[in-house]
């Protein structure tokens, strides 16, 4: 039967755990300091009191079995190079030079097998405060915590161990059961959105699928929070066309469509990144419905607001930002893509009209024949939605320039 302190004993067992990953990392780094420091190195000392408490805190456990045994492995590792110091023998040097070689791979062992350690805690604690806060919606800013510490975790690459810890704990179905719940804190609904999209980076051929067949797709649109739309964008992106048609099917394209009329600015701009990737992605289906919902229009009034222009304006931005100097120790390239990048935060909408077509030009989806059907029918809205002859002129130049003949 667990033991109710385990549960405040969490946060406090963790941040040893980190304490003694780093320690077995910085022995890794540095298996043999100086004679003079070699005794009080903290990282010795820290390891080295793990493994005389060994069997009270690694016996009770069988998964800590092995890193029991890799301390033991250390302790010997760590005496045999105290007794060869001293000695200039050549057997000695031999013997030190043996040793200090099996402390760093022992220690690399050792961080492995702690990280592990790391994971199992960390997706315990997460899963039991995922389940109480499904009950009593509370506990925000320590599942927050937890949440972003999770995303950061798989974010760093696929781990078969963590994998089956995942999958064990029916991880996947809680963060989605949250996330389409109206009735949970929006904040709360959209972490666990962003540790969906972080699952799906780790291992897409496991997660895909509970993507596509279940809800998180449309509580995203639901949502319509710039967060949501975020990570709806990361996931086409991820999963590409069978994504976009599950959006299509669903009816959601309009709903994506609508976001470009937000007040919120931020939402505007993910919804525009979500619109060019359904262009990359989708097929004949998809982009008829979003050029049946007049998104040419709303790309030319973007176009046509602050926040639009031409892109043959970033030629004549500046390129200092508010005044201050580029580095001089930057490249001509790297000073052309970071004005370009300042550049599209001020305008995110310059020649969107434009961007969208050649999305559709050398994306996924389509046949050549409708790349060729649906360009001609932007220049046609597009004539339509123009205000001006010179602005239906520069648009249309955008269009035919952009793409390829």
């Amino acid at each position: 039967m667990e033991d109710p302190s385990s549960k405040h004993d969490s946060p406090r067992v963790l941040k040893v755990l980190e304490a003694l990953k780093q320690a077995s990392h910085d022995l890794q780094a540095h298996p043999s300091p100086n004679s003079d420091e070699f005794n009080s190195s903290s990282a010795i000392k820290a390891l080295l009191e793990l493994e005389t408490e060994s069997d009270n805190i690694l016996s009770k456990d069988p998964n800590l079995s092995t890193l029991s045994q890799h301390l033991s492995n250390l302790k010997t590792l760590v005496e045999t190079l105290k007794n060869s110091r001293g000695h200039l023998s050549l057997k000695s040097f031999l013997t030190r030079r043996a040793s200090t070689h099996s402390i760093s791979r022992v220690a690399g062992s050792i961080e492995s097998e702690i990280q592990a350690w790391i994971d199992r805690e960390s997706i315990e604690t997460l899963t039991r405060v995922l389940r109480e806060q499904t009950k009593f919606n509370n506990n925000e800013d320590e599942l927050t915590k937890l949440l972003t510490q999770f995303e950061n975790r798989v974010s760093q690459g696929f781990n078969r161990e963590l994998q089956d810890l995942v999958l064990k704990s029916k991880l996947f179905s809680t963060l989605e059961a949250i996330l389409c719940d109206p009735n949970r804190s929006k904040r709360i609904r959209e972490h666990c959105a962003f540790a969906i999209s972080a699952l799906i980076g780790f291992n897409k051929d496991v997660f895909v699928g509970q993507v596509l067949m279940g809800p998180t797709m449309g509580s995203l649109v639901t949502m319509s929070s710039s967060a949501s739309i975020k990570v709806l964008c990361s996931l086409i992106r991820s999963i590409k066309s069978p994504l976009v048609d599950e959006i299509e099917s669903h009816g959601n394209i309009p709903k994506i469509i609508t976001f470009l009329d937000s007040q919120d600015l931020e939402v505007k701009v993910f919804a525009m990144d979500c619109v060019l990737e359904i262009g990359y992605f989708g097929r004949k289906e998809a982009i008829e419905a979003m050029l049946k919902e007049g998104l040419i229009k709303k790309l030319v009034e973007l176009q046509r607001s602050e926040v639009g222009g031409d892109l043959i304006d970033m030629g004549r931005y500046s390129g200092n930002n508010n005044g201050k100097e580029d580095n001089n120790n930057e490249g001509v390239e790297g000073k052309r893509e970071s004005r370009e990048k300042r550049f599209f935060e001020i305008h995110p909408f310059a020649s969107c009209v434009a961007r969208f077509a050649v999305q559709l030009e050398v994306g996924e989806g389509l046949r050549q024949r409708e790349r060729r059907a649906f360009k001609q029918e932007i220049l046609v809205r597009v004539r339509e939605a123009c205000v001006s002859d010179a602005e239906a002129a520069t648009i249309v130049a955008e269009v035919l320039w952009g793409s390829s003949p």
